[in-house]
């Protein structure tokens, strides 16, 4: 039997799999998120999830999960906004439109790695200056990526999603699942 290591220490992406009843340890380490010039959200969180599944230390019956996610809208592509200011940005520029939040996932074991990137769309509701900077000021956004929490204060702002509903949490679990009965461990 292997033991699975979810290298980040995401408290959502904890639960998900917690709820999903799959056991893991945690073992994160840092990893620069910085994006590249001209790299595409796709390549961006597939990139961070590779970095992050190749940068903790695993046994050799352990296999590591790495995972970053990301919205992108307009050839923009959002993180974590970096003070409420920037939540407020993000939050004007999803209002009343569709975007797209992407999931890298990659999962390690030993040498060999198997990367895919999840893509779930959704749709937010046209917001009022008010509702943007009440949300922004309630400190939910500031660490997720595109400024906002599906399962959070902003659930009452989305008017749909296309897609995994956990992939916008932070971990598309259904993938992760199909990869690890796909290629089980050696």
């Amino acid at each position: 039997m292997f033991m699975l290591v979810l290298a980040s220490q995401s408290p959502r992406r904890s639960e998900i799999l917690r709820q999903a009843g799959i056991p893991f340890v945690v073992r994160a380490a840092p990893v620069d998120e910085t994006a590249l010039a001209g790299e595409t959200a796709e390549r961006y969180v597939a990139r961070l999830a590779e970095a992050k599944a190749r940068a903790v230390p695993a046994g050799a019956e352990e296999i590591v999960l790495g995972a970053d996610t990301t919205v992108a809208i307009d050839h923009h592509v959002l993180g974590k906004p970096e003070d409420e200011a920037d939540a407020r940005r993000m939050l004007a520029l999803l209002s009343g439109r569709r975007h797209e939040v992407l999931t890298g996932v990659c999962l390690r074991r030993g040498e060999s790695l198997t990367t895919a990137v999840e893509s779930t769309a959704v749709w937010f509701a046209p917001l009022t200056a008010r509702e943007i900077a009440d949300y922004a000021a309630s400190g939910e956004p500031m660490d997720k990526a595109g400024a906002y929490a599906i399962q959070g204060l902003a659930s009452k702002f989305i008017e749909r999603i296309e897609g995994c509903y956990y992939n916008v949490v932070g971990l598309p679990v259904a993938l992760v699942y199909r990869i690890l009965r796909r290629e089980p461990p050696r």
